[in-house]
């Protein structure tokens, strides 16, 4: 059997942080938060060590390891190793049943920095003894992440036998084992699982702290790509069939991730879809409740708790149809006695139905709902977790670099968009919106509440707070909205940061902000050129979160982000002011000088800082990030796709610039943008 980390109960450690990955973090709702995108394919993660068992020399596979640890999205180094015995490391095989002449993948995550050696060599002697294996056909000593941190290292076909794998301490750290696993390859395929007929998938394990780990570390190699990188996949189908990404895939053995089924979540789903997917693999339990989105004033709120083993359970105290694909008494032999087409069609389905922005939003004091709110430290903020934001976007943290002396501390999110489409986005200000209102229920960082097992009636139920270690009702409210962002700054970056450096990264974000909207309105221009008639436009709040061409080329989220960015540059010489312990305030400067050389610095750098649209009639026209914010009152009622593009960047009426505007929205449209405008010149998103 697999070691575990500790005891089989959840709650015995919840307190985790981040791999690292790399990317950038979205604000509006999930029916309206599209983003134009680049490289759909995504860049490959960072490479492991390969090598065929019985072929390849131990050398070569140290020198792909060494290539492993410069490829990867890394970047800094991970904190200095501790030579200290860590905990028992977890070790990971994929496929659960090995095959000879096949790949595999193996892995051991801990939550130490330990400097270590991962190998895989053929095995001599029990596990429990020392040395006497052979030498190694593949290890690494490429630590990722952390915490938790992970070794990784592919073997493209190992022969049959008696294999183990080993976690051994470098010889800087005193050498010696850390843990080791024995690994049996087969001559022989392992029967393809049969579809249960009665729950969607067999509860063969719970969870522990040890899964939790591993489900970290997969959520962070999943996404991994270079820190300076935005990528994006069509769907998530595509990053779950990317057998370097996953390391589950085929897991099962059954050829189940080379069947195409469709798997396209939107925000709310993502986090959902990618948990249920996990415990799915590795037969864990798996729930998610029915809850509301929050209305007149009062907070969203969940019920009717469904499982794995028991997925249609009364809603509302009344019976749910069962589909005829989850029928237990359905004809045998149809498409529904396959595994991953019925799990597919769950997903397609009932989660998605269920699922929905308002479970991140219940009360934090809630025990009802699927997720918990985070005690915030460098422990918790790891891949898995989630944000959502008040106004009902939700992303999946997806890594974090630590803060390095030459940069700040960086977090990394993954979002669903609603044509299906999942991109990896960056932390800050202007991008997660954070907000403390009693009628939208409580924003910020959480995490999935663990289900377990109840052992007097053996049911599936979520845990309560009580018992979960790294839960706080308070941590994330207690300072306000600005204590909030105060808190996350000194997670991420628990050093004094150099204010100049500091206002030069919130501006890159600015511009970064500025150059996608460029491709969405150049879309909608597109769009307007192409004559197909004006978009529709829907009511209130719905304009955020509609479908059809005003979802697919209006920007109003877009361009509330691009105000709150406006105003959280302009705002940075003040913050630094307002917190000098936070900075590495220039010596003999009072915390007022720095605020006015870092003012005139932000006025050199917004109007040094350019871009360039394509007008109505093909011309370029080129604008600075200071012109841009000198029309942040124009951007109140710039979104509308029915208006020519030169309104959109807010042309002075009578200029040059505006000249080529061909143009406009409809009167009434207008009159909508002009009732809904205190929204964007109040810098918030309405409440449904």
């Amino acid at each position: 059997m697999t070691k575990d980390l500790g005891s089989s109960s959840v709650f015995v450690r919840i307190a985790w942080a981040g791999l690292a990955a790399g990317g950038l973090a979205a604000l509006a709702s999930c029916s309206h938060a599209h983003e134009p995108v680049g490289d759909r394919s995504g860049p490959p993660p960072g490479t492991t060590a390969r090598a065929t068992a019985e072929s390849a020399p131990p050398s070569s596979a140290v020198s792909s390891a060494s290539r492993a640890s410069s490829a990867s999205s890394l970047g800094p180094p991970a904190p200095a190793p501790r030579c200290d015995a860590p905990h028992e490391p977890f070790f990971f095989v994929s496929p659960a049943h090995p095959v000879a002449g096949r790949p595999l993948r193996v892995l051991a995550v801990t939550d130490d920095a330990v400097d270590a050696t991962l190998s895989f060599a053929r095995a001599s002697t029990p596990a429990s003894a020392a040395g006497g294996d052979q030498e190694p056909v593949v290890q690494t000593r490429d630590r990722r992440g952390g915490p938790p941190y992970a070794w990784l290292a592919d073997v493209d076909a190992a022969a049959a036998g008696k294999w183990r794998l080993q976690l051994t301490k470098s010889d800087a750290c005193g050498g010696g084992s850390l843990g080791a696993h024995d690994v049996t390859v087969y001559t022989w395929a392992a029967p393809v699982p049969d579809a249960p007929r009665a729950v969607l998938w067999r509860t063969r394990q719970l969870w522990s702290p040890a899964l939790e780990n591993l489900y970290s570390a997969w959520i962070g190699h999943l996404f991994d790509a270079p820190a300076d990188a935005q990528p994006s996949w069509d769907t998530l189908a595509d990053v779950l069939r990317d057998r370097d990404r996953n390391w589950l895939f085929d897991y099962l053995g059954a050829k189940e991730d080379e069947e195409g089924v469709a798997i396209k979540p939107d925000c709310a789903d993502l986090p959902y879809f990618l948990r249920a997917y996990f415990a799915f693999k590795l037969g864990l339990p798996f729930g998610f409740s029915h809850c509301s989105r929050g209305e007149n004033g009062a907070p969203p709120h969940c019920a009717d708790f469904a499982s794995n083993e028991d997925p249609f359970p009364p809603v509302d105290d009344k019976p749910q149809a069962v589909p005829s694909w989850a029928d237990p008494d359905r004809p045998p032999g149809g498409p529904w006695d396959d595994s991953m087409k019925r799990f597919g069609e769950f997903l397609r389905t009932t989660l998605a139905d269920a699922a929905q922005s308002g479970a991140g939003r219940t009360p934090a004091a809630d025990e009802d709902g699927d997720y918990y709110p985070l005690r915030l430290s460098a422990d918790t903020l790891r891949p898995g977790a989630i944000f959502a934001d008040p106004y009902g976007h939700v992303l999946v943290v997806a890594g974090r670099l630590a803060q390095t002396p030459s940069s700040a501390g960086v977090l990394f999110a993954v979002d669903g968009q609603p044509d299906g489409t999942v991109g990896r986005k960056r932390f800050w200000r202007g991008n997660f919106l954070f907000a403390i209102d009693p009628a939208l229920g409580s924003a910020g960082f959480k995490r999935f509440r663990p289900v377990v097992r109840d052992p007097k009636t053996a049911k599936l139920h979520e845990a309560q707070n009580a018992l979960i270690r790294d839960l706080s009702v308070t941590d994330q409210y207690e300072g306000g909205v600005e204590g909030f962002y105060d808190k996350v700054e000194d997670v991420l970056s628990p050093s004094p940061l150099d204010p100049t450096r500091a206002l030069l990264e919130t501006i890159q974000a600015f511009e970064e902000q500025v150059k996608t909207r460029v491709i969405s309105v150049e879309n909608g221009r597109k769009f307007l050129a192409s004559g197909k008639g004006a978009a529709d436009m829907p009511d209130g709040e719905k304009i955020f979160e509609t479908t059809g061409s005003w979802e697919d080329f209006s920007t109003p989220s877009r361009d509330l982000r691009i105000l709150i960015a406006i105003d959280v540059a302009r705002a940075v010489p003040a913050r630094v002011a307002r917190r000098p312990e936070r900075y590495a305030m220039p010596a003999a400067k009072t915390p007022d000088a720095v605020r006015t050389e870092l003012e005139a610095r932000l006025a050199e750098e917004l109007h040094a800082r350019k871009f360039a649209y394509t007008r109505t009639d093909g011309s370029s026209w080129e604008l600075s990030l200071d012109d841009l914010a000198h029309r942040a009152e124009a951007l109140e009622m710039a979104y509308d796709p029915n208006d020519c593009v030169e309104l959109r960047w807010g042309a002075p009426a009578g200029s040059e610039e505006a000249s080529t505007c061909r143009a406009h929205a409809p009167d009434a449209q207008v009159e909508k943008m002009r009732s809904y405008r205190e929204w964007f010149h109040e810098r918030r998103r309405p409440p449904r």
